[in-house]
C-alpha cells in the first residue's frame, strides 16, 4: 500500500506531466491557429507543477520570448524550493 510520502511523490509527478503537456498541446494550438489555453492558466499550472512548466517551455520552445514565463516560471520554481527546504528543515524528511 502507498501511504505518505510516496502519494505525495506520485501526484507531484502525475501533475507535473500535465502541465508539461499542458504547455505542449498549447504549443501545437499556437502552430495550427486554434483556440489557446489563456496565459493565466498556463501561469497557474506552473504554480502547481513549475518543474514542468519549465521542462515544458524548454522542450517545445514555447512562451521562451515572454518576460512573465521566462522569469516567473522559474521564480515559482525556486520558490517551492525554499518552501521544499524549508519543510524538511523544520519538520525532518517523512519516512518512505
Amino acid at each position: 500500500m502507498i501511504t505518505g510520502i510516496w502519494s505525495f511523490i506520485i501526484v507531484y509527478l502525475l501533475v507535473n506531466l500535465a502541465v508539461f503537456g499542458m504547455y505542449g498541446l498549447d504549443k501545437k494550438k499556437a502552430i495550427s491557429g486554434e483556440w489557446r489555453i489563456s496565459e493565466r492558466n498556463l501561469i497557474g499550472a506552473a504554480v502547481m507543477g513549475a518543474p514542468g512548466a519549465l521542462f515544458g517551455m524548454i522542450v517545445f520552445r514555447h512562451k521562451i520570448r515572454k518576460p512573465k514565463f521566462y522569469i516567473g516560471v522559474p521564480v515559482i520554481l525556486i520558490l517551492e524550493i525554499a518552501i521544499a527546504v524549508f519543510l524538511v528543515s523544520r519538520f525532518g524528511v517523512p519516512s518512505l
